[in-house]
């Protein structure tokens, strides 16, 4: 535990980005996976509904420096292309 004021006061904020990080992190997952549920099901509308939703939440993840900005990007990129391939079959 810590014995200074400032140590303890960092503890607390390390606790609470902790938590934010954290919530941040399943918002992403939870938005990659509905749109790789859309994509595999077939449904081309959903599919660029919840795509859309997930590259803002990607963005916003990697503003806040949650993930890294490159993952953000790739993970965008490769969604959008299962998303392209769903439409144009």
């Amino acid at each position: 535990m810590a014995n200074h004021k400032s140590a303890e006061k960092r503890h607390r904020q390390s606790l609470k980005a902790n938590a934010r990080n954290k919530a941040m992190k399943t918002r992403v997952r939870n938005a990659v996976k509905a749109v790789r549920t859309a994509v595999s099901e077939g449904n081309a509308d959903q599919a660029s509904v919840a795509l859309t939703q997930a590259t803002s939440i990607l963005d916003t993840a990697a503003q806040k420096k949650v993930i890294h900005w490159r993952n953000a990007g790739r993970k965008v990129s490769r969604l959008s292309q299962a998303v392209n391939q769903l439409r144009s079959a």
